[in-house]
């Protein structure tokens, strides 16, 4: 098939601001846990409104390893339908070049705003290889490309040359940073040519004052307008209420990750009443204690910023 040609929008996209990685709700009925495409409705519903940049759909946090590919389109096609305009990039891992490009065909239907996507896992291919891979893929997608960094996960790092080179790409646009390198991210940000998105939830803060242009965090699940306004802040150069609103915000990130994401996550979604507390195995719920204290760290919150500020009215006058 021949290489995609992006539209103008996509060609004019830039990715900036708080997005999503919406986690994918299933429902338990007897050995099976389909996807609950009400829970996700619900989930769009109450975040589309909530000052973020827009969603991630079947990344990581989205358990999207886990998930077969007809059900990834189903779920994207669900949360377009009910998002209102608010952009989707949607994710697209794998290491068979041949299946992960017919999976990019399958994704150029949908009306996309870009495409999330990591190295090749577990193969470690050559950085040679890693940049074919990547300009294969930017070749046949009809969005933009963001690209994944995130070694622990593949297997492979993707060097700051190699970044470089991708960059040059017209089709490649944007990196969510878990590289953990603070020089790589330091040199995208000064490059200029990729829009550097923080990966890493406890980097977000370092990554904005650096001139980062914002975050895809599995975080903003809670209390997304605080996380917007800590991007407002730094944007506007109050480097104090962002500082306080990170601080703030840090018990509930070391929660979320204190056992492995997303069942904490969805813990606390569950007890909020927007989701049946379902992960498809191997990963499992978080357990009862971490739950509560998530529960408790949002109340405290909360109490710091006002009722109001937790719907994102006041975050930063609170602060």
């Amino acid at each position: 098939m021949a290489a995609a040609q992006p539209t103008s929008l996509h060609a004019s996209s830039s990715f900036r601001g708080i997005w999503l990685p919406l986690i994918t709700p299933f429902k338990r009925e007897g050995a099976h846990t389909p996807v609950d495409h009400t829970a996700l409705r619900r989930l769009v519903a109450h975040y589309r409104h909530s000052e973020i940049a827009g969603f991630v759909i079947c990344g990581t946090t989205g358990e999207a390893a886990a998930l077969e590919d007809d059900e990834q389109i189903a779920v994207l096609e669900t949360v377009l339908a009910e998002s209102n305009g608010l952009p989707v990039i949607a994710g697209l891992a794998g290491n068979r070049l041949g299946h992960t490009l017919a999976r990019m065909d399958a994704l150029n239907a949908l009306p996309l705003a870009g495409v999330l996507t990591p190295a090749p896992y577990y193969i470690r291919p050559s950085q040679a290889g890693l940049v074919d891979w990547f300009h294969a893929l930017a070749d046949r997608s009809a969005a933009p490309l963001v690209l994944y960094d995130i070694p622990y996960r593949t297997g492979s790092t993707l060097t700051l040359e190699t970044l470089l080179t991708l960059a040059a790409h017209a089709n490649i646009r944007g990196i969510k940073d878990c590289g953990g390198n603070a020089h790589t991210t330091q040199a995208l940000i000064a490059d200029g040519r990729l829009s550097v998105l923080a990966g890493e939830d406890h980097q977000l803060l370092s990554t904005l004052t650096m001139g980062g242009h914002g975050a895809i965090i599995a975080s903003s699940h809670c209390r997304p307008a605080h996380f917007a306004a800590l991007y407002r802040a730094v944007r506007a150069q109050q480097l104090d209420v962002a500082r306080v609103l990170f601080h703030a915000l840090t018990p509930v990130v070391k929660l979320l990750f204190a056992e492995a994401n997303p069942g904490p996550v969805k813990a606390w979604l569950a007890r909020e009443g927007l989701l049946e507390d379902v992960l498809r195995a191997p990963m499992t719920s978080a357990s009862p204690a971490l739950a509560q204290q998530l529960v408790d760290a949002v109340a405290a919150i909360d109490t710091t910023f006002g009722a109001k500020a937790a719907q994102g009215t006041s975050v930063a006058d609170a602060a």
